[in-house]
């Protein structure tokens, strides 16, 4: 019984066969596309459960294919990428890709991170409805909505998790990296500028709306929802 497909998408065929022969030893089904429009078409032709998607595609490259596939699917995204800048790793997580591994990868690790992003995407489909409220604000995460005064804010799924995972824990302080691990669920090398963006952008949709509760830095240690009593 497979466990679902995946979506490979690298212009380096060899690399294409090796992450099929792994992958499918796990009981998954394998699509490969070598470009940026064979992945699109190949997404909506396939329906995957999960995308490999290489950064440095003919045609498309891999910003390109991520930023169309968000703009129609929360499918999960691992990008395979031969930059270990900042720049880039901030940059994908930013379009809303969950997880990356950096070339040359060992096609063990692939596999953990694959299983590890499709662990945590079972777990947030169970029936039960994510919601906080606060004064003025509604964090649903079962719908990914965020309402201010009852009016639905654009809100990109990271943030609206993160925001989430903050309010569910009110007055608590959680460094960058418990944030990293418990809202991205990975390692992300030391480097945590990616969740100081996602909290600048939450604080100017959320700044002045009500004096009951505040996003606040706790200088040196990291972030919290504080509540007021």
């Amino acid at each position: 019984m497979s466990s679902g497909k995946i979506l490979v998408v690298d212009d380096d065929q060899n690399i294409c066969e090796l992450l099929r022969l792994y992958i499918e030893k796990e009981g998954f089904d394998v699509v490969i596309a070598n470009d940026g429009r064979k992945a699109l078409e190949l997404f909506d032709a396939e329906n995957p459960d999960l995308i490999l998607l290489d950064i440095m595609l003919p045609e498309l490259d891999g910003w390109q294919v991520c930023r169309e596939i968000r703009k129609k699917s929360q499918c999960p995204i691992i990008m395979l990428t031969a930059k270990g800048e900042v720049f880039d790793k901030v940059l994908g997580l930013e379009l809303g890709a969950d997880d990356y591994v950096v070339k040359p990868f060992e096609a063990k690790e692939v596999i953990a991170r694959i299983k590890a992003v499709l662990r945590r995407l079972n777990k947030n489909t169970d029936d039960t409805i994510k919601e906080v409220k606060y004064d003025k604000l509604s964090i649903n995460l079962t719908n990914y909505e965020l309402k201010v005064n009852g009016v639905q804010i654009d809100t990109p799924p990271k943030e609206m998790e993160l925001i989430y995972h903050l309010a569910s824990n009110p007055n608590r302080v959680f460094t960058r990296d418990q944030l990293l691990d418990e809202v991205w669920g990975f390692d992300y090398y030391g480097d945590s500028r990616t969740v100081d963006v996602h909290v600048k952008r939450l604080r100017e949709k959320l700044e002045g709306v009500s004096d009951k509760w505040a996003l606040k830095t706790v200088w040196g240690v990291g972030y919290k929802f504080e509540v007021k009593e």
